[in-house]
């Protein structure tokens, strides 16, 4: 965690948790109803990349039926970055006060979610972290665990980040530190765009906490993780440490 000194924090004002989905017919009615029976004051939006197999049209008939649920429909399928970043704008327009992101699969556990919510209270940035103590993955494949293991302690050594878990992806924002983030300049995607929005908020010097969570993979439905996805983050991890690296040096 960054030392938060003594900062007071105002009201956190209603939450948003954002599912981006692409192919997620299987889960998202489920996900959603977690989501709305943990935290039933939250409202959710589903941001679908055009779904092919129709979790778009689930996801209007969830939102028919609640108030509280939102659909965002985009052209088509651009990568999690560029839907968790319209996400974030739709939900600033909208006057939320905590933006959270969330896997549409099943993996992050919405019961867990108040754990984070309570941690912002004091934090700008919380964390559902598999590598704190507490923390553990369930069910995961040896290799998927090496891999986001080994991207974590990467990235934590060569950025210079405190957090012992760069890649996950629940967490919960407080707007203004969304708003504190540049994210106008965000072009990572996929695996490494959680590193990105974890590095600028260590370099913005923003208080962030790592709260436990149990991770499951996932038990409907296929894995969005591939070969390019782990490349692009690699890639730009370690051009990102070089460059820092690089202006330190040239600041001497």
């Amino acid at each position: 965690m960054t030392d938060g000194g003594q900062r007071q924090y105002g009201p956190l004002g209603t939450t948003l948790v954002i599912i981006p989905t692409y192919n997620e017919a299987e889960n998202i009615k489920s996900i959603v109803s977690r989501v709305r029976s943990a935290v039933p004051e939250a409202h959710v939006l589903v941001a679908d990349d055009n779904s092919p197999d129709g979790t778009g049209k689930l996801a209007d008939e969830l939102s028919a039926d609640d108030e509280q649920v939102h659909v965002l429909h985009r052209k088509g399928k651009e990568g999690l970055g560029a839907a968790y970043l319209a996400s974030f704008r739709w939900g600033i327009d909208n006057g939320y006060g905590v933006l959270v992101e969330m896997d549409a699969d099943g993996s992050h556990q919405p019961e867990e979610l108040p754990r984070l919510l309570t941690a912002l209270k004091g934090a700008d940035l919380v964390l559902g972290s598999r590598w704190v103590p507490g923390g553990r993955v369930v069910n995961w494949p040896k290799y998927r665990e090496a891999i986001s293991r080994g991207g974590s302690t990467y990235s934590r050594i060569l950025l210079d980040v405190p957090i012992r878990d760069v890649t996950g992806g629940f967490r919960a924002f407080r707007v203004e530190t969304l708003e504190g983030l540049g994210l106008d300049e965000v072009a990572s995607q996929g695996y490494c765009f959680q590193v990105d929005l974890a590095r600028r908020a260590v370099q913005a010097g923003y208080h962030v906490v790592e709260v436990p969570i149990t991770f499951i993979d996932r038990e409907l439905g296929d894995s969005k993780m591939s070969r390019d996805i782990v490349a692009e983050a690699l890639w730009r991890v370690t051009a990102w440490g070089v460059g820092s690296r690089v202006n330190k040096i040239r600041r001497r």
